[in-house]
């Protein structure tokens, strides 16, 4: 303990202001604790905002699938509560080759139709404007999607206006039983959930490192929308078939790997995961690809971005695309999806590890707090 100044008292206190640490602060309040939310930065800059604003539970599996459709939702209830918009449109995969439509077909028959539902060419095209070499797809209607930006900073408004205390632009120096040491002075606490995404190993780097924690940082870019048409549903494609559980479970998935890596070597060493979704203003959010390590590197080469504006105009079905704006985003990534480890009594570090957190943390916090509060 620490003589520094006493900042606040309270059942339990938030380290991070993302989506993993809002969902504690959230199931937490309407339990009826007390809650303090600690966040280095006036407002939440991190994975939280710089994702696809996806909901993309039906491609999960296991206990991710499980926490998807917990959290699904919760998200439809958040959107009425805290004002903002949920597009409950599902996702629609594109199959533009037909082994990609195997998948599809196969994963069908495993889920059922009130998961998946197989899709012609001109059912695909009444739900997006795609190139010519779309032959069918499927939609999953249980999907949903958001527009990031705004729902992360809605939920702490509401959050806030219900008695969650946020300290913004402070930084949480230690964590440990009955406290966090911050920039501002101590907060003391029953309970104390460490959600600070990537950054485990600046507070724990044991538990990071035991539990083989790296960054995972993409390339995202934001074009203009050359249909200029309204699309209900995010955009995924058979490239997306390569990083989610539920087509590996699919036996037509080999075929897929094996042409892609033999016929786009290049975008499997990307790592890209083929998709798009909309903003409210009908721009589309492109991307991503993917390249893991330690310590994210602070120059970006050329290559990346190229490839998914290439291979996005291509599945729009148009020669270029206007860029209106390109970040990198960084998630934490690790063997098991799910970091929650106890590295002192009373203390969670919690993290998605598997760029999920957007569809999964509302449902993996109630479990969270179960044991911790037990």
């Amino acid at each position: 303990m620490t003589s520094d100044p006493l900042l606040d008292s309270v059942d339990l206190v938030v380290v991070g202001a993302g989506i993993v640490g809002l969902a504690h602060a959230y199931h937490a309040m309407r339990r009826g604790l007390s809650v303090a939310v600690v966040e280095r930065d006036r407002h939440a800059v991190g994975a939280s905002v710089r994702n696809f604003g996806h909901g993309c539970i039906t491609a999960q599996t296991g206990s991710s699938l499980e926490y998807g459709l917990a959290a699904r939702e919760h998200w439809l209830a958040l959107a009425g509560e805290a004002g903002f918009r949920v597009w409950d449109k599902g996702t629609l995969v594109a199959a533009r080759a037909e082994d990609e439509y195997a998948v599809l077909a196969e994963l069908a028959q495993q889920r059922g139709p009130g998961h998946v539902r197989l899709l012609g060419r001109e059912d695909v095209g009444r739900l997006a404007s795609l190139g010519s070499d779309v032959l069918g797809g499927a939609l999953f209607p249980l999907d949903i999607r958001l527009d990031q930006r705004e729902a992360v900073a809605a939920i702490a408004r509401l959050l806030a206006a219900r008695g969650v205390r946020f300290h913004w632009s402070t930084s949480a120096h230690s964590a440990e039983s009955g406290e966090v040491a911050t920039s501002r002075g101590r907060i003391r606490a029953d309970g104390v959930v460490l959600a600070v995404g990537h950054d485990i190993d600046r507070h724990f780097p044991d538990v990071a490192g035991s539990r083989d924690v790296r960054r995972c940082s993409l390339r995202m870019l934001r074009v203009r929308d050359p249909h200029r048409r309204a699309i209900g549903p995010a955009v995924l494609t058979g490239l997306s078939m390569l990083r989610y559980g539920a087509f590996a479970a699919c036996p037509s998935l080999p075929r897929v790997r094996d042409r892609l890596e033999r016929e786009r070597a290049d975008l499997v060493e990307v790592g890209l995961n083929l998709m798009f979704t909309q903003l409210p203003d009908g721009d589309l959010t492109i991307g991503d690809t993917h390249s893991y390590g330690h310590t994210v590197e602070p120059f970006g080469d050329e290559l990346p971005d190229s490839l998914v504006l290439e291979e996005a105009a291509h599945l729009l079905g148009v020669p270029e695309l206007v860029v209106r704006q390109r970040w990198t985003g960084v998630y934490a990534s690790a063997p098991d999806p799910f970091l929650v480890e106890a590295p002192h009594p009373g203390v969670r570090v919690v993290s998605v590890t598997s760029g999920i957190g957007m569809t999964t943390a509302l449902g993996l916090a109630p479990e969270v707090l179960d044991d911790l509060l037990t």
